[in-house]
């Protein structure tokens, strides 16, 4: 159980739990437990397709500033979402152009990473006071059944302490964040390119991070519009 109040970096007093599953065929019972554990504001650490990834609800600031206690993440980095559809993507966001649908329709589920104006809803802190937030829909099973069981957007920040290495097994994953979290969810080895991140809040869009989804195939995908 965690401890009253929120913990500071360097904290290590939680009772993390590692509980397994299978990535293909998630276990309703594994799904339950960790939606519950976020519905209490925790922080859960999930497997999706290349690494290891913290969820919470960004809509309770608790547990936002959980993750960045948890991560030793600095207040000014923002915390991307993961949503299960353009419908979930619309309720968090304003003035969606041509080019998040373009891009959504040919791209989502997969491993491209959106960032688009946020609406009110969003807590600033999320954005990291831009004002600007970054959405995903990803196609893990793990993560698919999460939001699908909470209805609602889920933080999904890489699993690791800000300035180290990824993680890339439920076992890594609990020996960084042991004491940190309050659950890990272990479904193996994650392989693969990360998430490509792409802004098209301003007039010409931009590659934040290249991933798995090439600067071209953007491109491409919005020479349309």
């Amino acid at each position: 159980m965690a401890a009253a109040g929120t913990p500071q970096p360097g904290d290590r007093h939680l009772a993390t739990d590692l509980v397994e599953i299978n990535p293909e065929k998630p276990s309703e019972d594994v799904i339950e437990r960790a939606a519950a554990s976020i519905r209490r504001g925790e922080v859960v650490a999930i497997p999706t397709e290349a690494l290891y990834t913290l969820v919470a609800d960004p809509l309770n600031l608790h547990a936002v500033g959980r993750v960045f206690a948890a991560k030793g993440r600095e207040a000014q980095r923002s915390l991307p979402l993961l949503v299960n559809s353009n419908f979930m993507a619309e309720d968090l966001a304003k003035d969606l152009s041509a080019r998040f649908y373009l891009l959504t329709r040919h791209f989502w589920p997969g491993p491209l990473t959106v960032i688009v104006p946020a609406s009110s809803k969003v807590p600033l802190k999320v954005t990291g006071n831009t004002g600007r937030l970054a959405m995903r829909q990803s196609r893990s099973k793990i993560a698919g059944a999460l939001l699908e069981w909470l209805d609602q957007p889920l933080i999904a920040t890489s699993a690791n302490l800000s300035g180290h290495p990824t993680c890339r097994s439920g076992i890594e994953a609990f020996a960084m964040l042991d004491g940190r979290v309050d659950l890990v969810v272990d479904g193996g080895a994650c392989n693969g390119p990360g998430s490509t991140t792409v802004d098209i809040t301003e007039p010409y869009w931009r590659i934040i991070r290249e991933g798995a989804v090439t600067e071209r195939e953007i491109a491409e995908c919005l020479a349309t519009h």
